[in-house]
């Protein structure tokens, strides 16, 4: 499991963040004639980081530069990832090309359409300008095809969304700010979203959000779901259904152990541990069972009380869905840690 670190995290720069300053290099060798020791790139809101170049590379008409991804102290699958940009001439205007290890969307729902390059467009407009920039440095036609290439880049994405999402053959060139923030939750709750798009692009009423592998296994199978109708929700069942309630689905199923969907049951959005707790003493009025308010876990209680609780938990679960978000219909599944079904709520 990865430890959060104490002290002050150290932040780090997107994969877009990177790409362009490899774009950059790569255009000052292609225009200019030499690369630079380090590049500078000004950010979306203002920033001007310097990168060191890893890999340097140039031929008749082309360069290409890479650059090393430090995601500071964010535990970031890409981190220490080799971001590569190849630059050439175009036929007109910047055209924006897959090398290897960088996906193509196959899925209607994401910012970027079928067939193209996963690079988003904040990362592709921050390219643009760097084009439009040099070039006007240069005294050079603005006409460039840009391939971003990312070594090791689709064994990678196996440890992503990116194949539940339809990007196939590698990663996403990613961000919004060209910075990553260690430990943000707005990378994921990102990936709830661009699964929610995608399910409805390819018109799938019925989707799930679970908090972890095995209520995602138990309820794919009970429903029989595909992959791209089951959304990563983890603890951020908030940021899920808000978003649903915004792009809604005809209907939701929501998985969990009994600790965490207790917790949604008692009005918490927010599961995690650290963010949320089960109010036993609310369990124990809830059962009339006054030895649940002195149980220590969610696990205990259900110990205790057995399945009547985790119907009645798996039932105002429900019941408080049902209240907070209209024009959805949904049914609420939790599983224990062998992956049975223990309480049951729902069409």
């Amino acid at each position: 499991m990865t430890r959060k670190p104490t002290g002050e995290l150290r932040r780090g720069w997107t994969t877009g963040a990177c790409a362009t300053a490899a774009t950059k290099a790569a255009l000052m060798r292609l225009w200019g004639g030499q690369f630079p020791e380090t590049v500078s790139i000004t950010l979306p809101k203002g920033e001007t980081p310097a990168f060191a170049l890893e890999h340097m590379d140039a031929g008749d008409g082309w360069a290409e530069a890479g650059i090393i991804k430090d995601a500071g102290d964010d535990p970031d699958v890409t981190h220490g990832a080799l971001i590569i940009a190849r630059v050439a001439a175009s036929a007109g205007g910047v055209v924006f090309y897959a090398g290897e290890g960088v996906g193509t969307v196959t899925k209607a729902g994401l910012p970027i359409g079928v067939g193209e390059p996963a690079i988003n467009p904040v990362p592709r407009a921050m390219m643009d300008e760097v084009v439009a920039e040099l070039a006007g440095d240069y005294g050079q036609p603005p006409d460039i095809s840009i391939t971003i290439s990312i070594p090791n880049g689709a064994e990678i994405a196996q440890n992503t969304w990116n194949p539940r999402l339809g990007i196939t053959g590698g990663l996403s060139v990613l961000g919004t700010t060209g910075i990553v923030r260690p430990f943000s939750c707005a990378a994921w709750i990102a990936s709830i979203h661009r699964g929610v798009d995608v399910a409805r692009a390819t018109g799938q009423a019925h989707v799930a959000g679970c908090t972890g592998n095995m209520s995602e296994q138990t309820v794919q199978a009970l429903h029989g779901l595909p992959d791209h109708a089951m959304l990563d929700m983890g603890d951020f069942a908030g940021g899920m259904l808000k978003y649903l309630a915004r792009h809604p689905v005809a209907r939701v199923t929501i998985g969990g152990g009994i600790g965490k969907i207790t917790k949604l049951a008692q009005g918490a959005v927010d599961l995690h541990s650290g963010r949320s707790q089960v109010d036993f003493a609310a369990l124990a009025a809830m059962m009339d069972d006054p030895r649940l308010a002195q149980a220590n876990s969610a696990l205990e209680a259900y110990e205790i009380a057995g399945s009547a609780l985790a119907q009645a938990v798996a039932d105002l679960a429900l019941s408080r869905l049902r209240a907070g978000y209209d024009g959805m219909e949904f049914d609420v599944v939790i599983i224990d840690r062998a992956g049975r079904i223990i309480g049951q709520a729902g069409p």
